[in-house]
């Protein structure tokens, strides 16, 4: 009989493992509120962030964000009554926030991010979407060398991932990119790396192409899971019971209380993300650019000129801040003067946070219940390779990665 597997979650990582465990023969339902490609996966930068293995708990962290959090130029929010719900999280994510643990995190995220353009590649060959992967460098944009000389404990981090950027100063700032400001004098522009002109188009794409190869699509609330001797039997949801073999969790943020229902509390936080769509723009950027002092990436997509980026603790309940946004628009301004739209499109999405910034990926024990989720800043990064991870477990096609860093109940004696 064909192993049946349902995977709940319908962006990039529970697309990509759809289609990947559809390749090893399994039949797949994807189950998720919304249609794919609608919720978080619709709202990031577009950048296949290869190079995006240091985490935000640098060494430091502790001291510097009292300050940041009062500096309106910074990018880090905080909602106060939101703060005695954050801080049993807050104190464990912290916690790692010491040079041993960077390292240590910084190499757990290589094997899921480093060979994100190839991954992307695997996953569209033959589906007949390979014009959704755009090759491009990677540009950080700093208002001097100096800046650039600041960072070198995470360029030498991701140096050690296999990213050495190639800086280019003085003229050649506007020779490589015209519409970039003289306030930015330096950049490092790292090669090997792509984005995608429409995340959300993308995903939804992909999801189309699984569904062509007799893929299930159901759009439903996951309520809890049928298990007997400890085994997933069928997954219950708002329009009926599922019988399955296998269930995946890619649900991003809203994976934590379906975890509660197996029993699991994992320490698991939503960062608030915004964007604003700057439409038919023209004066952007040529390719992802990240804007160092503002920490915010500007990215032609097919819409217009996207600037994403933002860390805002708030929780999921509360509608979107208006500083964020604000801020976003000036930092967009002044990196880019010439840059002008006939209209903007504001976002807010959930990034899902471990306190260990690593993602969740293996098996609960032996429920054949899996966890694809916890991808923080590089969930379009990493889907497809977390989708081939997994869908690899499943079919007992393992790869030759090391699990361990990763593993779901990592937390339960913490």
């Amino acid at each position: 009989m064909t192993q049946h597997v349902v995977v709940v979650g319908a962006g990039i990582v529970g697309v990509s493992t759809a289609i990947w465990l559809q390749r090893a023969g399994a039949a797949v339902t994807l189950v998720d509120r919304l249609a794919p490609g609608k919720g978080t996966s619709h709202g990031n930068a577009g950048v296949l962030a290869a190079c995006a293995v240091v985490p935000v708990t640098s060494p430091g962290l502790l001291l510097k964000a009292p300050a940041m959090l009062l500096n309106r130029d910074v990018p880090l929010y905080l909602r106060l009554l939101y703060l005695p719900r954050l801080a049993p999280w807050l104190l464990k994510y912290l916690r790692v926030a010491n040079d041993r643990d960077t390292r240590r995190i910084a190499s757990a995220l290589a094997p899921i991010v480093a060979d994100s353009v190839d991954q992307h590649k695997s996953l569209t060959a033959d589906l007949g979407l390979s014009d959704w992967v755009t090759d491009s460098d990677y540009v950080f944009a700093y208002r001097s060398r100096a800046d650039f000389d600041a960072e070198a404990y995470t360029w030498a981090l991701r140096a050690q991932a296999g990213f050495v950027p190639h800086l280019i100063e003085g003229d050649a700032v506007a020779e490589y990119e015209p519409a970039l400001g003289p306030g930015i004098t330096c950049l490092a522009a790292v090669k090997d790396h792509g984005f995608i002109r429409d995340p959300g188009g993308y995903v939804a794409a992909l999801a189309q192409a699984f569904q062509r190869a007799r893929g299930t699509i159901l759009q439903a609330d996951v309520k809890d899971f049928d298990m007997t001797e400890g085994k997933v039997k069928a997954v219950q949801t708002t329009k009926g019971n599922i019988a399955c073999d296998d269930v995946v969790l890619a649900s991003g943020v809203w994976s934590k209380p379906l975890m509660a229902k197996l029993g699991l509390n994992i320490p698991l936080e939503t960062e608030r993300g915004y964007h604003v769509i700057f439409e038919n723009a023209t004066g952007g950027p040529s390719r992802p650019t990240m804007i160092a002092s503002g920490k915010f990436v500007a990215t032609p997509m097919a819409q217009g000129v996207r600037c994403a980026g933002i860390l805002e603790f708030g929780g999921l309940l509360a509608g979107p801040s208006k500083a964020p946004l604000a801020l976003l628009r000036r930092q967009a301004k002044a990196a880019f003067p010439g840059l002008s739209a006939s209209s903007e499109i504001e976002w807010l999405g959930h990034r899902p946070a471990p306190a260990d910034s690593l993602p969740l990926i293996g098996q609960i024990g032996t429920s054949r219940v899996y966890t694809a989720f916890g991808h923080h800043h590089v969930g379009l990064t990493g889907g497809p390779k977390t989708g081939r991870l997994v869908a690899g477990m499943i079919m007992d096609q393992p790869s030759n990665t090391d699990m361990k860093p990763y593993h779901p109940q990592r937390f339960s004696n913490a």
